[in-house]
């Protein structure tokens, strides 16, 4: 298999507890995605033996003003322990925190100037803590229909500050779901960011669903990945239209090249 696959267990199964769902991933062979910790048994996760592979890396906190930094870099310093525990390979952030339905915390309609010069310190800090600790962090890319007012949200965001920062410590997680919403152009993007990705998420659009419910070609969009030399991670972060099993084989049919 060209890439190593995973789901989301917080999109699966959502009537059953988080470690059955994450069992059950490992039964099938996928690694698993975690959301936020808190309200997750750790030691039923941790039976589970499964295969942790992103969770995301903060509870609080800005990329790009003082106060946001301080309480992002707590936070993951926190969160970075409980990823340590769980042997989660990546920490996801974005450039706000997000509230239950994924409206950012604030809601930031333009940068202020200079922001993004603080994001990249925020950024360095961040890197620096993950050298400490031994773990990697991703920034995620958001689209403006979810996720509205998200600083640094576009594809095009992300990959100016990972670049800009260019440390193992940073990688970019990129998530073509929202890069179909909010920039199209799945390829290219996938060819800019390449040098940087430690993660490609997936789902369909419109739903948000998995692979060949919507208009996206990603039996195409995996094609184009492995001609490119990418080997990596593939996450899917997405509902299943009717049925867990169809939806994650037909994930694993479109991504086995």
């Amino acid at each position: 298999m060209t890439f190593s696959l995973a789901a989301c267990a917080e999109m699966l199964w959502r009537d059953r507890p988080i470690d059955w769902r994450a069992s059950r991933l490992k039964e099938m062979g996928f690694g698993v995605g975690l959301w936020n910790w808190p309200a997750h048994d750790l030691d039923a996760l941790q039976r589970t033996g499964a295969t942790f592979t992103i969770m995301n890396g903060y509870l609080e906190g800005r990329l790009a003003d003082a106060e946001g930094a301080a309480m992002l870099l707590a936070s993951a310093r926190e969160t970075a322990a409980v990823g340590r525990r769980l042997g989660v390979q990546r920490l996801n952030l974005h450039g706000t925190g997000l509230g239950d339905i994924g409206i950012p915390i604030p809601r930031i309609g333009s940068h202020a100037p200079g922001a993004e010069l603080v994001a990249r310190d925020t950024l360095h800090r961040l890197c620096d803590l993950g050298e400490e600790m031994g773990v990697v962090f991703t920034l995620e890319n958001l689209n403006p229909i979810d996720h509205p007012g998200c600083p640094f949200g576009s594809t095009e965001a992300v990959l100016s500050l990972v670049s800009a920062v260019n440390r193992p410590q940073l990688r970019i997680n990129l998530d073509l779901y929202h890069t179909q919403i909010g920039e199209g152009d799945l390829v290219r993007w996938c060819k800019a960011c390449l040098p940087w990705i430690g993660e490609v998420q997936v789902a369909d659009n419109p739903g948000r669903c998995e692979p060949g419910t919507g208009e996206i070609n990603y039996r195409g969009v995996a094609t184009a990945l492995k001609a490119m030399g990418y080997s990596g991670p593939v996450g899917m972060e997405a509902f299943a239209r009717d049925n867990e099993e169809v939806a994650l084989d037909a994930f694993r049919n479109a991504f086995t090249i």
